[in-house]
């Protein structure tokens, strides 16, 4: 379409007062023959991009059935893999208890020997005690020590 062409759209009919022969243009025409083809390549446009709209949404539907899938698997392996992971994650922990247990029980041992030989070095003086008293009771003077 030339430029000529394009300014003749604008240009009225006629000259406004009494009517003057001729037969008006046909605008309505003019521009369905110069946006007809516009909306046909608009209408394949439109076509087009539902089918890559339709492409795309199937491939995402692709991608969110393969990560839920891969999700699957991941938590099923965690689950898998949860007590041994506990279980190492616990054994410092246990090793140390222990360390402290051993320790007490090394504790209570170095008690009882002192308790045992402190025993062991007033049981004599506690059963001469002993003997005294009740030599003192058969003889009839109990006497406190």
């Amino acid at each position: 379409m030339s430029l000529r062409d394009f300014l003749e759209r604008f240009r009225p009919a006629g000259t406004p007062g009494a009517s003057a022969t001729g037969v008006p243009a046909d605008r309505t025409a003019e521009r369905a023959a110069e946006l007809d083809p516009v909306f046909a390549r608009l209408t394949d446009v439109q076509r087009q991009a539902a089918r890559i709209r339709a492409g795309a949404e199937e491939r995402a539907e692709v991608l969110r059935r393969d990560a839920a899938r891969e999700a699957e698997h991941l938590l099923a392996d965690a689950r898998e893999r949860a007590p041994e992971v506990r279980r190492q994650a616990a054994e410092p922990l246990l090793r140390e208890a222990r360390q402290e247990a051993d320790a007490l029980r090394a504790a209570g041992g170095r008690t009882a020997s002192a308790i045992r030989e402190r025993a062991g070095e007033r049981l004599p003086h506690l059963v001469d005690l002993a003997v005294a008293y009740a030599m003192g009771l058969a003889s009839g003077r109990a006497e406190e020590p």
